[in-house]
Parts: structure tokens; sequence; C-alpha cells
């Protein structure tokens, strides 16, 4: 309890600051308890208790004085904190800090959260004193939660009341093996404060009509993307990975624009593994000496919010020497321009739901 009284504490100061008159904020605490779905059978001996534990949020309400929060229908974002207890004492607890957004549905009684952060693992893998924890590979980990609430302001004075279904999902994204990761599935209900006497008024500005029919000629984009990671191979090493991306997109509108273009991947780890597949598995006719680079083609779509940016592109390998995965790709994430031209990417490529890295990009829209 000590803990939850801190961060409340925290919230509030923090709060004191951050006020200004296009905006108010408020604070939400709930409780969630649930269970972990079975996405993979190497984890299914860690399926025992039902994992719970809370999620404590601080959020920016905003109003429509900019332009894009009239066209979200005025979101909320800001900050999340949370714990998980999976009452398992080999996969321990999780502590996670989240970046979010809240979108708003159904004359805004329906909220629904979207989360990226990290999280902190207290017990993960070791060879020797907790093998049996295959989710959890490495102490720090990416983790994405979602959240689909029933809400409720200001129903005692500056109280309210939220209730719905979360899901978070914890994955080290193949950056140390083994990652198998989890995904807890849980209701939650809570309580909402907010830190401001009276709301603002909502504006109602936007020639819509316009938003519309917004377009832009076809840009061209460059970005180059690197990390580490390793195969699913317990002990196999990290290494760098580089993926040089161009592609093409075309602005529909103010909120979306789709993408055509193609990836090339020079993945260190699967050097590692050609190697060892070569010599473990003779019947599979490796000489050790495959390339390890990989051609991709995709397309995708770009959902602008502000300055930041929702990523999802679907790939499809057409240079594929060595089989690892499948051909096909997924790449999700986040893009932060930084001017007009240029802008940082933090994305998670997958293969299906076998992650393969999270990717750190920059680049350059001409």
């Amino acid at each position: 309890m000590k803990l939850i009284y801190t961060c409340v504490l925290v919230l509030f100061c923090f709060s004191g600051f951050a006020q200004n008159k296009k905006h108010t904020s408020y604070i939400d605490l709930n409780n969630f308890k649930g269970y972990i779905a079975l996405h993979n059978n190497e984890i299914l001996h860690l399926i025992q208790e039902h994992p719970q534990g809370f999620i404590l949020s601080w959020n920016k309400k905003t109003y429509g004085f900019e332009d894009w929060e009239q066209r979200f229908n005025y979101p909320d974002y800001g900050f999340s904190f949370a714990y998980q207890n999976f009452n398992n004492d080999v996969l321990g607890n999780n502590v996670s800090v989240y970046v979010h957004y809240n979108f708003y549905f159904l004359n805004r009684n329906l909220m629904f959260r979207i989360g990226q952060g990290l999280a902190h693992n207290s017990n993960p893998y070791d060879r020797e004193t907790n093998f049996k924890n295959v989710a959890f590979g490495s102490t720090l980990m990416s983790s994405t939660y979602a959240m689909i609430n029933y809400k409720r302001e200001r129903i005692f004075d500056r109280f309210g009341l939220q209730a719905g279904f979360s899901l978070m999902h914890y994955s080290n994204a193949n950056f140390r093996a083994p990652n198998n990761g989890t995904n807890t599935i849980a209701f939650n209900i809570g309580m909402t404060y907010n830190l401001d006497e009276k709301e603002l008024e909502y504006q109602d500005t936007l020639d819509r009509v316009a938003d519309k029919k917004f377009t832009e000629p076809i840009k061209y984009n460059v970005v180059f993307r690197s990390g580490l990671n390793e195969s699913d191979l317990i002990g196999s090493g990290q290494f760098p990975f580089y993926v040089f991306s161009g592609y093409a997109d075309k602005r529909l509108n103010r909120k979306s624009a789709l993408q055509v273009g193609a990836d090339v991947f020079f993945s260190n780890f699967l050097k590692e593994l050609i190697r060892y597949r070569s010599v473990a598995f003779p019947d599979e006719n490796l000489s050790g000496e495959e390339d390890f680079k990989r051609v991709g083609v995709f397309v995708g779509h770009e959902l602008f919010v502000n300055k930041t940016s929702l990523l999802s592109q679907l790939g499809y390998y057409v240079y594929y020497p060595f089989e690892f995965e499948g051909r096909v790709y997924i790449r999700a994430g986040l893009k932060r321009y930084f001017g007009k031209k240029w802008f940082g990417a933090l994305t998670l490529k997958s293969h299906g739901f076998r992650a393969e890295a999270v990717e750190f990009g920059v680049g350059i829209r001409l």
C-alpha cells in the first residue's frame, strides 16, 4: 500500500505544474484480476494461478484548442504505472511504466486506451536458479497494454467510476532468449478523480469538409533501423542488426496515409543460427554458408496523431535464402516527427505472434 500512496502523491505533484487554460487532468486507479492466455504451449507449465495487480494513471484532457484534438474526438493522453503479481514464484512480479492515449466513443461513455512502455521483471530466466521461466529471458522488457472501459466521471463530486477489460503484453522482443512472453487478460474496476473543479468547454471549430479533402503529393521516405537481438536458441548470443528501408507514401486525408516500399535486413544473429543448425542438424543439408541477408517488400498504413503517428506494415520476403519463422512479417510501432521532414521511430518486427526485434530508427520524409 505504501507504493500506491507514493505513486498517487507523485501524480498529484506532477499535475500541479501541468495545468493550463487549455487542459484539465485527472487520475484513475484500476484494480485487475485475470488469467494468462495460452498463446504458446511452452508456457503451459507457468499458467497456475490468476495474476492480479493495479494500474495507476495520470491523464491530461483535451478540449479541441488544437485541430488534431477535435479530429480524434478530444482524446486524453498521459502516463501509467502498473504492478502485476503473477502469483507464481517462477514468473515473479512485473512493474511497468507507459505513455498512453485514451480515445472515446458512445457519447464519451466508452473509453479505449492504448499504452506502450517498459517493464521490469523480478525473477527472469536463469540457467541454474530459474530455468523454468521461459517466458521472460531478461529483467527489462517492452510492454503494451490495452484497456476498454465503461466510464462515468464526477458521480460523487470529483469522483467517478469505471470498469471493463484489459490486455497486458510483456516481451523482450528476442533481445535475449528465452522470449515466449505473456498475455494477461483481466477484468478491471476502478475510480477516477478530477484534479480540476470544473471542465472546460469543448471547441468545435474544425472544418471537417476541408479536412476530408486534404491531400498531399506522394512523399518518399528513407529509414535506418538498428538494435540487438538473439535467436530462440538460449545462449547463442546477442548480435546487432541493421535494416535499410525505402518507401513511398500517399496522404489520403489529415489522418491517414498508405505506404508501399522495401526493406533490406542484415540480421547477424542468423549467421550464428545458420552455423549451429548446419552442425547440429545434418539432415537439413545446410552448408553453414547460406546468406543471412533478407529482402522484403511491404504495404503499410500511417495514422497521424499530432506529431506522433501510429505505423503498421505487412511485408513479404522476396529474397529468403534461409528459413526462419516464415516469409510474412509484421511491423508496428510509433513515429515521432521533429519538424516537417525528420522523424524517429520505435517499432516491433514480428512473424505472427513471434517477435524478432525491437527496432530503433531514424528517417526522413521528402
